[in-house]
């Protein structure tokens, strides 16, 4: 399937994207710039990411007492990160919705299986009653992180379909793993890159996000 006209996947359209990605994409990019730029990016995704959770429309007026058809959002939400870049993504998130519930998962690969194993997920004990669960990492390369962090929440009690896969870079092979394996989810990325390199990242990609935001 056309993964740019899937319903479960929206990829971000803005005109400020491509300026903030040639700068978090340069190699010649400092790490206290990359942080800067790669802050402005996210703060646009996390805003773009909120849409997606359950709305009501409302009427307010203004002080021209004019009456404007608007929409509320559900605060009844929380963000979980996928630790540790996705924390730089988690700080947007708690930027335009400050007092969000918070979880947290942590996924390493395995050195000699390269295959990814869960070692440490505290989730808000409310979680199951939440509307939507944003989770948030900057990287899509295999999905094999991805599809072991929604089932870590599957298994806690939370509706497939209320959870919100929030992601800077993904890759074609990466959506579709993820997709394959669980189809509600929604997919929010700023961006879809050409593919995976033999070596399992992401082309054009922009290096080790993790390391870069966080100087590592």
């Amino acid at each position: 399937a056309d993964q740019a006209s899937d319903p479960q996947i929206c990829i971000l359209e803005n005109r400020a994207l491509r300026g903030l990605f040639t700068k978090v994409r340069d190699e010649r990019t400092a790490p206290r710039e990359f942080e800067f730029y790669a802050n402005r990016l996210m703060r646009i995704l996390a805003e773009e990411a909120l849409t997606f959770v359950p709305s009501t429309d409302v009427t307010v007026t203004t002080p021209t007492a004019t009456e404007f058809a608007g929409v509320e959002y559900s605060e009844n939400i929380c963000a979980v990160s996928i630790v540790r870049a996705g924390d730089s993504l988690l700080e947007q998130v708690r930027a335009v919705m400050p007092g969000i519930a918070v979880g947290k998962i942590l996924i390493q690969r395995d050195e000699e299986t390269a295959l990814p194993q869960l070692f440490y997920c505290k989730l808000p004990p409310t979680i199951t009653q939440m509307d939507a669960v944003l989770l948030v990492d900057p990287m899509l390369a295999t999905g094999g992180s991805a599809i072991m962090a929604v089932q870590s929440l599957i298994g806690q009690g939370v509706e497939e379909s209320k959870i919100i896969f929030v992601n800077v870079v993904a890759c074609p092979e990466g959506i579709a793993a993820l997709r394959a394996a669980h189809p509600t989810v929604m997919v929010v990325t700023a961006c879809i890159d050409e593919c995976l390199n033999e070596r399992k990242y992401i082309i054009p990609g922009l290096g080790d996000y993790g390391d870069r935001f966080f100087n590592t």
